[in-house]
């Protein structure tokens, strides 16, 4: 997927969210807002969001000395939903439904849910909401055919705490599942020591990426991984900044998301709120 211009005021966003979280003082946010001005001026708008998302950040963390902002809140982000987690299970025991489908629910949950300090949000509400609520897109069966013919299944994870519904969903597959997190650390998504926090390697084999960017750029990855990634049957991939690098990835990924942006559910097709499983 390709960047649009309304892209850019939510590139500013995060630079200047995760600057006042990297501790930066006025004068910093300044500086480091001229030089995220400066680098989208002249931004290839055939990269995708997350292509330039990570030189956004790293602009972030060169100027702060910070190489983690969202450290503190991605623990704590892991910690609160391991304490849904019971209340989670329960949901995929219980006996009404299709279990794939409240398993692929649960996992989309988790791209709904913010736990950053100051968001309001009541979980029972939003566990209901998406529980019941129609699919803006929904590739199900297709996800059913393809698990039914898959020797194993390649897993991409998105944000910290986000980690621990999509451990339900692995938990609900027939098939042998591998779970590729981050190398190292950008903005809030899961490192590979995320995912075995939430329990992850408990459930699935996980591993590295080999790349600390957004999404998965596969250029940017290791070499094992890209022959990972070129050898999966199935490949299962969550939220959007997954679907902006791999949406043209062809019929065996399927994503998982909840529509956040318009440029998104233009992508997508999806309205905005909207909660997807499509296959690539």
């Amino acid at each position: 997927m390709k960047t649009y211009l309304d892209c850019f005021p939510c590139f500013l966003r995060q630079a200047l969210e995760a600057a006042r979280m990297a501790g930066a003082d006025e004068e910093g946010l300044r500086v480091i807002l001229d030089r995220t001005m400066a680098l989208l001026r002249d931004a290839p708008l055939e990269s995708t969001p997350p292509e330039i998302g990570d030189r956004v950040h790293r602009v972030v963390r060169q100027l702060t000395g910070n190489d983690d902002p969202y450290a503190a809140l991605k623990a704590e982000s892991t910690r609160e939903a391991l304490c849904l987690y019971p209340r989670l299970r329960a949901l995929l025991a219980a006996e009404e439904g299709d279990r794939l489908e409240r398993a692929v629910r649960i996992a989309i949950v988790g791209n709904r849910i913010d736990f950053a300090p100051g968001t309001d949000f009541d979980i029972e509400e939003t566990l209901e909401s998406i529980l019941y609520q129609p699919f803006a897109i929904n590739d199900l069966w297709l996800l059913r055919e393809a698990l039914s013919e898959a020797r194993s299944a390649l897993y991409l994870g998105d944000n910290a705490g986000e980690t621990v519904f999509d451990r339900v969903l692995i938990e609900a597959l027939d098939v042998p599942v591998t779970y590729a997190a981050k190398d190292g650390p950008i903005l809030n998504d899961a490192t590979v020591e995320d995912a075995r926090a939430a329990g992850l390697d408990e459930v699935a084999k996980v591993v590295s990426t080999g790349s600390d960017a957004p999404g998965t750029i596969l250029a940017r990855c290791s070499a094992p991984f890209r022959r990972l990634y070129e050898e999966a049957d199935l490949i299962i991939a969550k939220g959007q900044a997954n679907y902006e690098t791999l949406s043209a990835g062809g019929e065996r990924l399927f994503f998982l998301l909840k529509v956040k942006c318009p440029v998104i559910a233009r992508d997508v097709s999806a309205p905005v709120g909207g909660i997807v499983l499509k296959q690539g």
